[in-house]
C-alpha cells in the first residue's frame, strides 16, 4: 500500500430492496426510505438510501480491498446526490497517505461514490492493515 494507489471501482446496483433493507438494519424508519408515495409527497422522485447504508457500503469497499483483517479507524463522509432505486453507484478510491507503525500500516483513502446524477458520497477513510498483512502485501517476509 502506498500513496497514489488507486483502488479498483466497485459498482453497486441500487435496488429498492437494498434501500429498504439498509434502513431497517440501521433502524431508520423514516418514510422517505421505504414509502415511495410519501417520499414523492415530500419532494423526492422516489425513496432514497440513508447515510448509514452508504457508510456501510463505503466500509465494505475499503475492507474488500485491504482484506478482512483491516481495521476501519475513521469514516468521514458527506452525502450529495441521492441514491434512488435503479441507480448504480460506482465507488472509487485513492490512497492519499500511508504511515507505518508497530501495529501495521495506516492509510488515508479518499473515496467518491457517483451515480447517474452526480456524487452521492465523498469522504475519507482511515484504515489500518496489521503488520503481518502489510509486510506480505509489500512482498516482504511476514
Amino acid at each position: 500500500m502506498k500513496a497514489g494507489e488507486v483502488l479498483p471501482p466497485l459498482e453497486i446496483p441500487v435496488t429498492r430492496t437494498l434501500i429498504v433493507a439498509g434502513a431497517i438494519a440501521s433502524r431508520d424508519y423514516q418514510d422517505v426510505h421505504h414509502d415511495a408515495e410519501l417520499a414523492r409527497q415530500k419532494g423526492s422522485p422516489d425513496i432514497f438510501m440513508n447515510i448509514l447504508t452508504t457508510n456501510g457500503l463505503v466500509g465494505r469497499y475499503i475492507t474488500d480491498h485491504f482484506g478482512a483483517t483491516a481495521v476501519l479507524r475513521k469514516v468521514a463522509i458527506r452525502l450529495g446526490a441521492p441514491n434512488h432505486p435503479g441507480d448504480t453507484m460506482v465507488l472509487t478510491g485513492e490512497v492519499t497517505a500511508v504511515e507505518t507503525g508497530p501495529d501495521g500500516a495506516t492509510a488515508r483513502v479518499r473515496v467518491v461514490g457517483k451515480n447517474n446524477i452526480g456524487s452521492h458520497v465523498t469522504g475519507t477513510v482511515t484504515v489500518t492493515v496489521p503488520a503481518a498483512q502489510a509486510a506480505s502485501d509489500d512482498g516482504s517476509p511476514s
